[in-house]
């Protein structure tokens, strides 16, 4: 069975590749946290972050925005010692951080419908035949990021964002022979 090079031969790794990542997503709560999830690999290998993906929604309210928002400096120290997480403070604290403006901008419009409007609402499907030719930041991730730190986010950069893209679905880049290929296409394709 043939896949994209990244996820290896790690068996969590796969499975993420195989059922997550590169399948359109539209919800809003789900798309936060996976937001989220990916500023915390900053630095790291997204694996390292996957892997401790249960413990990160065991300590952020499985990712709910409106009770990560009411978080504290307390909490910050308290997570600092939660061994189950990236315990760096900056990271930490950006996941308050982008909770509330997640609630700010609740209020004003739809999350999911603000990402997807970048890529114009529809996933870009691209058909790179070597994952060499995949980039790693665009002008939409570039646009995502701006318009995200405008609002209050960070670690979002337009990396970051790509990542983000790339994994929700927003592009599909699964390279072409790539078993996924096919299924994600048409996923992308049935957007109305």
């Amino acid at each position: 069975m043939q896949r994209c090079h990244w996820c290896g031969e790690d068996p969590v790794y796969q499975h993420y590749h195989d059922t997550v990542w590169g399948r359109p997503e539209y919800d809003s709560l789900e798309l936060f946290e996976k937001l989220c999830l990916d500023g915390q690999q900053a630095g790291l290998s997204w694996i390292t972050i996957l892997k401790k993906q249960a413990n990160y929604e065991a300590a952020f309210f499985n990712f709910d925005p409106y009770q990560m928002a009411q978080m504290d400096e307390a909490d910050v120290e308290r997570l600092m010692q939660d061994t189950g997480i990236v315990r760096n403070r900056l990271k930490i604290q950006s996941l308050i951080r982008n909770a509330k403006a997640y609630v700010a901008f609740a209020e004003q419009g739809d999350f999911s419908h603000f990402l997807w409007s970048f890529v114009g609402g529809r996933s870009i499907v691209n058909q790179w035949q070597e994952s060499s030719q995949i980039p790693t930041q665009t002008t939409e991730s570039e646009a995502m990021s701006k318009a995200l730190k405008k609002l209050g986010f960070n670690f979002v950069g337009p990396t970051i964002c790509y990542a983000f893209m790339q994994a929700c679905g927003l592009v599909m880049d699964h390279v072409t022979s790539c078993h996924c290929y096919q299924e994600c296409k048409t996923l992308a394709e049935r957007q109305s």
